[in-house]
């Protein structure tokens, strides 16, 4: 992975004291270049600079790390520290000094808490200067640290708030968690509930046949809702659903189900129906159960109440179509473009308001490569789902 130095030349300017150190060097040298330099294995980078010898670097611009004393710097951990190239047995033949014309030269290494190499607080000038005595070297030295100490306070600064960052969306998925429980899990408890009820005032054994089925099949669903409750998860971290398809099924018995499920716990409601699906589905017909549960529920919570609501559903020219319609106040049109995002219709719903369902019912289809559509108007709101017969 290629290293971003752009980074490094955004943390050294988030250091407030970069720009007086390198003034406090070069009045106390006497020096006319210093600057905050990145060094790695292949690059020498500005980080910041004073230049008033028209040098000509600025933050960003670079040198061949080959060409620079830094680089030998880099690999010993060790100042340099030139009075005078002329004079200096090490350095008077070195091919640095000469291609850059400076006589004195002091560097001194950055190093990170953990022993990381950073870079290096340098300076040069075009005559000779003190610069071989405790003072100086003992104010680069200290200079340097203070550089380091920044870094690795950026760094711990940086993890804490990536930290901060991650228990929030930690705490917020939680939080979704609980709301897709509640949501998915509402209408089966609910027919469950009001099943018993049904059986503490009936004797009638063919009744009772029949209200003991609706809640064995209601059972049913809370397992699998139970099972994939991690979808959401998954969704919001970006992996996306993954389907368990199985032989091809028929689809009415899903879509009876659920619907039976509705009427059971809103025996107020109307909910009209049209199925004419004999073709069988290659599908997750759980997770289309719980789509078209979605999808009515939505209707059912924002539909006018005294309106029905009709339910369609087709398989027809090779592909699954099923649609919900609703009468009552249309969406407005700027929600229209957000709608099949979490948390977005529920801040106007009238009952608990999650908001979740039409996301659900949108990562469900994309899972059976198909899509879900909506269309409103003052006359009728209508949500329709396409997927190719084969196509989990």
């Amino acid at each position: 992975m290629a290293h971003d130095f752009q980074q490094d030349i955004d943390l050294i300017a988030r250091i407030d004291a970069v720009p007086t150190i390198l003034d406090v060097v070069c009045r106390t040298t006497g020096m006319g270049f210093a600057a905050v330099a990145r060094v790695t294995e292949d690059r020498w980078i500005v980080c910041e600079v004073l230049d008033n010898i028209d040098f000509g670097l600025a933050p960003g611009g670079e040198l061949k790390v080959e060409t620079t004393i830094c680089n030998e710097i880099r690999a010993s951990h060790e100042a340099v520290v030139i009075d005078s190239v002329a004079d200096d047995q090490a350095f008077s033949n070195h091919h640095t000094p000469a291609q850059y014309g400076f006589q004195s030269y002091i560097s001194m290494p950055i190093l990170r808490k953990d022993g990381r190499f950073f870079g290096t607080l340098c300076a040069i000038d075009p005559r000779p200067a003190r610069l071989k005595n405790p003072e100086t070297v003992g104010m680069f030295k200290l200079f340097a640290e203070l550089i380091a100490a920044h870094l690795d306070s950026a760094d711990r600064l940086d993890a804490a708030r990536a930290e901060i960052l991650l228990e929030r969306e930690n705490k917020e998925l939680r939080d979704q968690f609980i709301a897709v429980l509640g949501h998915d899990l509402r209408n089966p408890l609910g027919s469950i509930a009001s099943g018993v009820n049904m059986l503490k005032r009936t004797d009638d054994e063919p009744k009772r046949a029949q209200i003991l089925a609706l809640m064995e099949g209601s059972v049913a669903r809370m397992g699998g809702l139970i099972d994939n409750v991690l979808d959401f998860a998954r969704s919001r971290m970006g992996a996306g659903l993954v389907g368990k398809t199985t032989e091809p099924k028929p689809m009415g018995p899903v879509l009876e189900q659920v619907v039976s499920e509705f009427r059971s716990i809103h025996p107020d409601r109307v909910i009209e129906t049209d199925f004419d699906v004999p073709a069988p589905v290659i599908a997750d017909h759980l997770r289309l159960a719980r789509l078209f549960s979605n999808l009515i529920g939505n209707a059912l919570n924002h539909g006018a109440s005294g309106a029905p609501v009709r339910v369609e559903a087709t398989t027809a020219g090779g592909e699954l179509f099923f649609s919900v319609a609703n009468s009552g106040k249309p969406i407005a049109a700027e929600m229209m473009a957000n709608l099949f995002e979490p948390f977005v219709r529920g801040k106007t719903a009238d009952d608990q308001g999650l908001g979740l369902g039409l996301f659900i019912a949108a990562e469900i289809a994309k899972m059976h490569s198909g899509k879900v559509e909506a269309a409103s108007s003052p006359q009728e709101t209508r949500f329709v789902f396409r997927m190719p017969l084969d196509g989990a």
